[in-house]
């Protein structure tokens, strides 16, 4: 019975999505949506997505992978482990309310539950746990080699 419930709440969320498939044009809403927000391309490095959407009177969004997917963030010495199914709520600079996604802090797996570009230069991205601890770290960690060019172009300028 309990299921039923957590369909019928779903489906509540998702009420009046804009909805794609497939690894194209899931890849495009991510970046898109990502740029959207603020965030850097590869803060969300998911892979094989099948399923993206969004409703855009509530802000909340899902991704969803073929499998899980782990992800070593160099740039922040920092591994992620990303569910099938990553969800949350967007607004300009922030992402909350998220599920999916776990860190590895020493030899723990944290959850993360929200993401933000706080200061206002937006070179610091901020990542807290549902207890709102949370730690930053540059913004130049999670974007692709493309980004971080044109970023040091215009801080060269």
């Amino acid at each position: 019975m309990a299921s039923g419930k957590q369909l019928v709440v779903e489906d509540k969320q998702r009420a009046g999505a804009e909805i794609v498939y497939g690894p194209e044009d899931c890849y495009r809403q991510s970046i898109d949506l990502l740029q959207e927000l603020g965030f850097p391309k590869g803060v969300l490095p998911l892979q094989d997505l099948v399923e993206c959407g969004r409703v855009r009177e509530t802000g909340f969004v899902w991704m969803k992978q073929k499998q899980p997917y782990d992800h070593f963030f160099e740039g922040s010495n920092t591994r992620v482990s990303y569910a099938t199914e990553v969800t949350g709520y967007v607004e300009k600079c922030r992402m909350k309310k998220m599920t999916g996604i776990k860190s590895k802090q020493v030899f723990l797996w944290v959850t993360i539950s929200e993401m933000s570009v706080e200061d206002p230069a937006g070179k610091k991205i901020v990542f807290k746990t549902p207890m709102g601890i949370g730690k930053s770290f540059p913004v130049t960690a999670f974007m692709t080699e493309e980004e971080k060019q044109k970023y040091l172009e215009k801080v060269n300028e």
